[in-house]
């Protein structure tokens, strides 16, 4: 008898640290992708020492074994769609884009983050890792979720183009990013909510609900929820919005398991 053909099931592949407190980036993009109905891939590039109150040190992977396993997983399984999460080092990031490159077929979503003040990053230059995400990695994102002032900081430091210094989205436009989600953006008077920049149009807006969670945890898991949609084969304009709606309604759901912050709750009820 022929083998029975297996269910056409969506396989986002995720590259980030491994956050042991369960509450962003892997293990629990992993949970989050289940409950979509897909079959998460995952890409170790960092391990984190954490609980909820914050990361008290990150050990880096080898590039050599970045790139040996997001091949391997690459060539075994009909991968739909990429989500690279925070990223550390410029060594790192050049790696992640010779992948990216080699699979450019696959949409990427991009969440771009500030390396975190901990003594293990002492040694690397922030500018540089800066440096590397936005001429390596943002050009072939195919959407980019940051935090709404993170391209403002990053202008006011230089780090964008000067010519569009008062212009930090522009600046990611032209760096090669054809849609910037923004996250925590400023909607009116006392009011948050995402904006999506593509290039020569319109921001679109959307309400967002005011996190009691760490912000970064919000903007991985709408990151996240993303890649499930493309990965299933719908284009962003379709999986925007059906993101924007699935991450409203589970950033509704949290709880306090130890000392620290709150965390995002994604088992069922």
């Amino acid at each position: 008898m022929p083998a029975p053909q297996s269910p056409a099931v969506p396989l986002p592949l995720i590259f980030g640290p491994f956050d042991p407190s369960g509450a962003s980036h892997l293990p629990i993009d992993a949970v989050i992708c289940a409950g979509l109905g897909a079959h998460a891939g995952s890409v170790a590039t960092a391990i984190h020492v954490q609980d909820t109150a914050g990361t008290e040190t990150i050990q880096r992977l080898s590039p050599e074994l970045i790139d040996d396993q997001a091949r391997c997983l690459l060539e075994d399984m009909a991968i739909g769609a990429l989500k690279i999460g925070p990223q550390y080092d410029p060594e790192t990031i050049s790696t992640l884009a010779q992948i990216a490159a080699d699979y450019s077929s696959l949409p990427l979503v991009l969440q771009l983050c500030a390396p975190p003040p901990v003594p293990d990053l002492e040694d690397l230059d922030p500018e540089e890792t800066i440096g590397a995400l936005l001429e390596l990695l943002v050009p072939q994102a195919h959407l980019v979720v940051v935090d709404a002032g993170l391209p403002e900081q990053w202008a006011s430091q230089g780090l964008l183009s000067s010519a569009r210094a008062d212009d930090p989205i522009g600046a990611l436009h032209e760096f090669g990013a054809p849609l910037v989600l923004c996250c925590n953006a400023a909607l009116g008077t006392g009011l948050n909510g995402l904006v999506l920049h593509a290039r020569d149009q319109a921001g679109r807006r959307w309400p967002w609900p005011a996190p009691r969670v760490r912000t970064g945890d919000a903007e991985s898991l709408l990151a996240t929820v993303l890649c499930c949609l493309l990965a299933r084969g719908l284009d962003p304009d379709q999986a925007i919005p059906q993101a924007v709606a699935a991450s409203s309604a589970l950033l509704e759901r949290h709880f306090h398991p130890g000392m620290g912050q709150r965390i995002l709750l994604h088992a069922q009820p």
